[in-house]
């Protein structure tokens, strides 16, 4: 079965229709937000006014992957290195789960949408860590789409921390070097339980990938759009999984 779907194309508003197949949607995407200040900054605006945009597309991406069917969405929401950032913008940046919680979160637990959060949690503010943990206590048992923010994350830090977690317990003779593998490392690293992203998707028109998953992004398939996040909607995501499925996964293999 074939669905026929209206997807931009660039960043002008032209339309041409795509297919989407239902028997082939990714099963999990993650997202760089990417862009927020910029849009702001193109319209005159404050960057904070971006990342008050930058939630709604959230809303938008959440509610789309949702009808479309993809069980994981992943968003790159706050990195180790964005500490460097102004410091107002950092406290404004910490406050927006707070704030976007406050006005979603029921809609979320109505949608069936399960939140789980990734990063270092210990270094948050507390007004942060309470808003998440909340937001994940009440969703803990929705059985519908998991929304995984990547909040406080760095890909080199939960590498670094899965090796440093799997050195003591060789220290402590628990577990012997040739017993890790792939499965013991996906195991450890703070997506565990989760499958490996299929599609990546990066707004801005930046292409690289930030110290995001780098080990669960080994063979997902990379998408680029130079639309900020704040512009990012429904057709833009059409748009990446009609381009996802037009690619053939190998894996190294062939076939």
């Amino acid at each position: 079965m074939i669905k026929r779907v209206q997807a931009w194309l660039g960043r002008k508003d032209r339309q041409q229709p795509v297919e989407i197949s239902p028997d082939n949607i990714p099963l999990h995407v993650a997202v760089i937000m990417d862009g927020n200040g910029r849009w702001a900054k193109r319209r005159g605006l404050p960057r904070i006014v971006g990342h008050q945009n930058g939630m709604k597309a959230v809303k938008r991406a959440t509610i789309a992957a949702d009808e479309l069917g993809i069980k994981y969405l992943t968003m790159y929401a706050f990195s180790t290195e964005n500490w460097k950032r102004p410091k107002d913008e950092v406290e404004f940046l910490m406050r927006l789960p707070e704030e976007f919680l406050a006005i979603e979160l029921d809609e979320l637990i109505e949608k069936n949408v399960q939140v789980r959060v990734m990063g270092d949690a210990e270094a948050l503010p507390s007004y942060t860590r309470k808003a998440m943990e909340e937001a994940v206590a009440r969703t803990q048992n929705n059985t519908g789409l998991i929304l995984n923010f990547a909040l406080n994350y760095g890909g080199r830090k939960e590498i670094t921390d899965c090796m440093r977690s799997l050195g003591k317990d060789i220290e402590a003779g628990v577990l012997k070097p040739e017993d890790i593998t792939s499965e013991v490392i996906d195991s450890r690293l703070l997506s565990g339980g989760l499958p490996d992203p299929d599609l990546l998707i990066r707004t801005s028109g930046e292409m690289r990938i930030s110290n995001f998953m780098l080990w669960q992004l080994a063979y997902s398939e990379l998408w680029f759009t130079d639309a900020y996040w704040p512009e990012f909607n429904k057709e833009h995501l059409l748009q990446a999984v009609a381009e996802y499925q037009r690619r053939t996964r190998r894996y190294g293999g062939l076939k």
